[in-house]
């Protein structure tokens, strides 16, 4: 879903930001809301345990890291393989396979590659394999999900022996930040060159704590131990790790409550109760860069007119869809980026966001902008599938807000394995106008979504195209400074809300269930990147 990244993907309000440097924190939304606290970790694992059992919403198509633009890939591959950059599980930027980043000038990003680092089958980390992987994003053949993040780069060369220097077309700021997600992911060179990487029949050949052992189709992903991993902070404490497939919401929220699975992150709202009041675990909810949004992926049709998008978002009941959709355990948004992913401005972004007007239901103003715009009585084609239950209750809210005020909107379903291609292929959004989506940034930089509506861009679903907003994003990312940066991309966001280019619905909270038996484990949004069951262990 981007859910597609599930696409699912929030970090959070305000309380996400403040809580990722302390004690928990309550979250209040509207009426529709309820309480919350958000946690920012675990407690430390105090020993070691044999095996543990994960559950995962859907079976990732593939475990090439190219392709890793979701919830259920990334959740593995972030145990199994690494990036040039880290971002830790209070959303900061750290080294990671490269000791070292510099940016010589505003065209260079230079990168010392980390000494010592073995893949999974013995070999060693080297420049070259540093190359070899992040060229593949520029390979039309590969047709890497992560393109986008690879736009302003000219080249990429070997520039000495454990040195690689990306050349950029121009500034970009955040493409080092993005070296911290599966755009910077490094695989051995001799593995990549073989047919069907990152398929249950080649696997992979990472670096991560965790080295796959096994695929089995249709029903887990497993997982073991790498003896030879190069951080001890995170060496992993668990032998095991069995990733299965579980996609019926309800059987995934009772195999918790039996305790046949011991953890799983991004859990039914449907399930929340039982969850929250279960013996055999806690439901825990962390920092998120995460924003439940509407995408109007046809300009071309009825939602073209920034009137009908208008009054479409006018319409609905936001307060009831996070009753309906999450459990109440939200709050509404006024921006299609949520105020969690500012990590590099915290503050400022608070008062960035105080200044978005609110989105209020009103339906005689709704009505109104359909008549000016010309719309009453056409058609709006809504995706809905049971891939998740929020799907259908957000798609269903939207068919009675948009018959509320003239238009006809129609449901179109989605068989679940195919919802994802919804955000990677364009065909498969072909006769469909509006997507409902989970959206999270990978990084703490607000630049990284609102850099996504630009004209062209791959994740630029709708084909929104604004030369002062494009003429925007350029100078952002210039800007070296973050408060600078975060400044203009306020001004992004002031755009983007103003011409509703995506339909805000509300931010929510990470969350993941951990088994009594355990703990360690991050509770925030950094468990798509940040190698999560490296820190498992035994709680007591």
């Amino acid at each position: 879903m981007r859910t597609s990244r599930f696409a699912a993907a929030t970090a959070l309000l305000a309380l996400a930001v403040a809580a990722c440097g302390g004690a928990p924190q309550t979250g209040k939304g509207g009426s529709g809301s309820a309480a919350f606290e958000i946690t920012k970790d675990t407690a430390p694992a105090k020993g070691p345990v044999d095996s543990v059992t994960w559950s995962l919403y859907a079976e990732p198509q593939s475990l090439d890291y190219v392709y890793a633009f979701d919830y259920h890939p990334n959740t593995v591959l972030a145990n199994v393989c690494e990036q040039l950059m880290r971002i830790t599980p209070d959303l900061k930027l750290e080294p990671g396979l490269a000791s070292a980043a510099t940016s010589p000038d505003p065209e260079r990003w230079v990168y010392t590659i980390r000494s010592g680092v073995k893949f999974h089958d013995g070999s060693p980390l080297t420049a070259d394999d540093v190359v070899a992987s992040m060229r593949r994003h520029l390979d039309p053949k590969v047709g890497s999900y992560w393109v986008s993040t690879y736009e302003n780069v000219e080249k990429i060369e070997k520039t000495g022996p454990m040195e690689v220097t990306v050349h950029l077309k121009q500034p970009d700021q955040v493409f080092n930040e993005e070296m911290g997600t599966s755009a910077g992911t490094i695989a051995s060179a001799a593995s990549l060159a073989k047919e069907g990487y990152g398929t249950p029949d080649v696997g992979t050949n990472c670096t991560g704590p965790f080295m796959l052992d096994s695929w089995q189709k249709g029903q887990s992903i497993n997982l073991k131990k790498f003896d030879d991993y190069w951080d001890p902070s995170l060496a992993p404490k668990v032998n095991t790790l069995k990733n299965v497939f579980i996609p019926d919401p309800t059987a995934r929220v009772n195999a918790l409550l039996s305790g046949e699975v011991d953890g799983g992150y991004l859990l039914p709202p449907p399930g929340f109760p039982k969850l929250r009041t279960a013996d055999s675990g806690t439901l825990y909810f962390g920092p998120n860069t995460t924003a439940v949004s509407l995408i109007p992926t046809n300009l071309k049709g009825t939602l073209g007119d920034v009137k009908v998008r208008k009054a479409l978002s006018m319409a609905l009941d936001r307060d009831g869809i996070i009753k309906a959709a999450a459990g109440g355990v939200a709050t509404p948004a006024k921006a299609p980026g949520a105020i969690g992913a500012w990590g590099i401005a915290p503050e400022a972004a608070k008062d960035y966001y105080a200044k978005l007007p609110p989105l209020t239901q009103d339906i005689a103003g709704a009505k109104k902008l359909i008549e000016e715009a010309g719309a009453s009585g056409k058609k709006i084609v809504i995706a809905t599938s049971t891939l998740s239950p929020d799907i259908s209750v957000i798609a269903n809210a939207v068919q009675s807000a948009g018959q509320a005020i003239g238009l006809q909107v129609e449901l179109k379903a989605v068989a679940p394995d195919a919802y994802t291609a919804l955000f990677s292929d364009p065909k498969a959004r072909e006769g469909i106008d509006l997507v409902m989506t989970i959206w999270y940034d990978s990084t703490p930089d607000p630049l990284e979504f609102y850099g996504i509506l630009k004209t062209g861009n791959f994740a630029n679903y709708g084909g929104y195209s604004n030369p002062d907003y494009d003429a925007l994003v350029d100078e952002a990312n210039t800007q070296a400074d973050p408060a600078a940066r975060a400044a203009t991309t306020a001004k992004l966001q002031e755009i983007a809300v103003r011409d509703v280019v995506w339909i805000p619905l509300y931010e929510l909270p990470h969350n993941m269930f951990l088994n009594k038996r355990l703990t360690g484990a991050p509770t925030s949004i950094s468990q798509l990147v940040f190698p999560w069951a490296a820190r498992l262990g035994s709680a007591g």
